[in-house]
């Protein structure tokens, strides 16, 4: 994967400011792909994107039911978590081509699970702990 900035991230703040300015630029057919560790803020940075979105009710991971719809915002969320996945077919099967390729915006966490099934133009981010205790480091392709 060929990454195109680097971003640090010293706090949550932080996230919530790049999670604010990813979602001003989303347009319907956004996907956005986020790949980190257990504990690395995927799912932080997935409430500023809904935020910036417009959407009010309380995002929380869809560990269990894969896909998590979110209608009220500028344009529609759909938060999966692929974690739990026995890979591409899975993800398929739930009709992910329908939400990639629909009029809202995806947020995958665990996205390198199902990197081939993603579209070549999804947004993709790297998360990673920093040196700094609450810092993260964003690796983007975007």
């Amino acid at each position: 994967m060929e990454y195109k900035r680097i971003i640090e991230i010293r706090n949550e703040e932080d996230t919530r400011a790049f999670g604010l300015e990813l979602a001003r630029k989303c347009v319907p057919g956004t996907v956005i792909g986020l790949i980190g560790d257990l504990g690395t803020g995927k799912t932080t940075l997935t409430k500023s994107i809904a935020e910036g979105l417009g959407i009010t009710r309380t995002i929380t991971s869809p560990t269990f039911t894969i896909v998590q719809e979110y209608r009220e915002g500028r344009l529609p969320l759909y938060h999966f978590d692929v974690y739990r996945l026995h890979g591409t077919e899975d993800l398929f099967e739930i009709g992910a081509d329908d939400y990639f390729y629909g009029n809202g915006v995806c947020v995958v966490e665990w996205a390198d699970l199902v990197l081939d099934a993603l579209p070549e133009y999804a947004w993709m981010i790297e998360i990673e702990y920093a040196e700094e205790e609450n810092g993260r480091t964003y690796k983007c392709t975007f």
